[in-house]
């Protein structure tokens, strides 16, 4: 056959899902400009259901093309290299975090900075005790991470469904109870995400922490009801694998959240 596919790759049609994503995207930026300057939020809010609908569209194509076959051996390497590439991406996202933190920590400000020097955390800043719920909340996405590596194993290994199955919905429990954990931590805090840096960089870093939580626990969501399909073999499981690999990233960072936020820097 003359056009016959004589290659392991795979040759992807022509797809609306960038264009839309680009414009969802820039929507969803301009209404974020709109909405600090009390202007409008629903431009923002248009502009993240464009890019919540690219997401789903874009990603049930690649699950079809998995179906159908297409996703070879070198095709699945080339995917787990794209999303080492996006873990190592939201490493040096929170890397900025960290970096704001320690440098406002190690030499905080005062009225007549740089000449007197501040103190840490700022006068009138009540911290959190990190032996009581953020340790609890360690506690239990340390389980978690527990948790998702006997699902992968047992998916990987022994090929069991139903401890996959199991530990999958352990951690999504897991996930979902260390958000309610989260919540509750912000509602008993003593200091507020404006007028001070502590409570800038704590806000920052902790909710964008926690926002990545609820994101993996949507994805292993999703993976319990594709597990529900009949996807996944030991052969091929991308997108499971992905999941893990993204909720141990989130379990790492939260670590050091703990140790340095938490710990060291109350």
């Amino acid at each position: 056959m003359a056009h016959a596919k004589n290659h392991d790759y795979h040759i992807l049609p022509p797809s609306i899902w960038p264009f839309l994503g680009a414009v969802a995207g820039i929507v969803m930026l301009t209404g974020a400009v709109l909405w600090f300057h009390d202007v409008t939020p629903w431009v923002f809010f248009i502009g993240a259901a464009g890019v919540v609908y690219v997401m789903y569209g874009w990603w049930s194509d690649v699950i079809r093309e998995a179906r159908r076959g297409e996703h070879t051996p070198v095709v699945r390497i080339g995917l787990r290299y794209g999303f080492i590439l996006f873990i190592m991406s939201e490493v040096m996202f929170f890397a900025a975090w960290f970096w704001s933190f320690f440098k406002n920590a190690l030499y905080p400000m005062a009225e007549g900075y740089p000449k007197v020097q501040g103190t840490w955390p700022p006068p009138g800043i009540e911290t959190f005790d990190p032996w009581s719920i953020p340790l609890i909340n360690t506690l239990i996405l340390l389980a978690s991470g527990a948790a998702a590596t006997w699902a992968h194993h047992a998916l990987v290994h022994e090929n069991n469904r139903r401890d996959v199955r199991n530990g999958l919905i352990l951690t999504i429990l897991l996930g979902l109870t260390f958000t309610f954990f989260q919540a509750f931590e912000y509602a008993e805090a003593g200091f507020s995400f404006a007028g001070n840096i502590y409570g800038a960089n704590f806000f920052m870093a902790t909710g964008f922490h926690g926002l990545h939580v609820i994101v993996g626990t949507i994805f292993l969501a999703v993976c319990l009801y594709r597990l529900q399909k009949g996807d996944f073999t030991p052969e091929q499981h991308v997108g499971f694998e992905a999941a893990i690999w993204y909720w141990h990233f989130v379990d790492v960072v939260w670590l050091f959240l703990f140790a340095s936020i938490y710990i060291w820097g109350s």
